[in-house]
């Protein structure tokens, strides 16, 4: 089942990143280029970057012009995320491109994915939250309300392991047919926002 596959390499990700924990730290990505565990640990290190980054920004006493810099960094780490989206929906429309689609088939609100994609931040969660819930300086009120949350997210992650694979064996079944929609960001886009196509002239 693919989200059985896919979560552990998310979770090597995270602990790898965890390691050194610096949101300028170079990627070290173990799987072969080319192969799809390579495209899903590329993904989630920009998923850990950018929730790292989101941290920072979020600090009262951070610097006015470090924040910018920051934000623009943010915005380019929401572009790369979008690509790398697609890339696996690349690899999904591939992989099913011989599937003799039934006529009554149905279509799906998200691709598989933009799917993996939401499980991708739920190991980012669990993480998180499972850092909490056993953090030695804090409450042990605060412990308790964390060790809570985490569960409903281990109930989720379960969840979104049997919704994702079952998507992708309708798909593989023909049950459902993949259409996917390039995200035509605008706010990156020379000639799409106004305050950048303005400034041009």
């Amino acid at each position: 089942m693919f989200a059985e596959f896919a979560f552990p390499v998310f979770e090597k990700s995270i602990q790898d990143y965890h390691q050194f924990d610096d949101v300028n730290q170079p990627v070290n990505n173990p799987y072969e280029k080319g192969s799809i565990e390579h495209l899903l640990y590329a993904k989630n290190w920009v998923d850990t970057v950018q929730w790292h980054y989101e941290d920072i920004i979020r600090d009262p006493q951070i610097d006015p012009v470090a924040a910018l810099d920051l934000k623009r960094k943010i915005d380019a780490s929401n572009q790369v995320r979008t690509d790398m989206v697609e890339y696996i929906d690349s690899y999904f429309l591939d992989k099913y491109k011989d599937v003799q689609v039934k006529a009554d088939a149905k279509i799906n609100t998200e691709s598989p994915a933009w799917a993996i994609d939401r499980l991708s931040i739920l190991a980012l969660k669990i993480y998180h939250m499972h850092e909490e819930a056993t953090r030695k300086d804090a409450s042990d009120d605060h412990r308790a309300k964390c060790q809570a949350k985490l569960d409903v997210l281990l109930e989720q992650k379960q969840d979104m392991f049997t919704s994702i694979n079952q998507l992708i064996t309708d798909i593989e079944n023909g049950d459902k047919f993949m259409k996917v929609y390039k995200q035509m960001k605008m706010y990156n886009d020379e000639e799409l926002n106004p305050v950048l196509y303005q400034n041009k002239k």
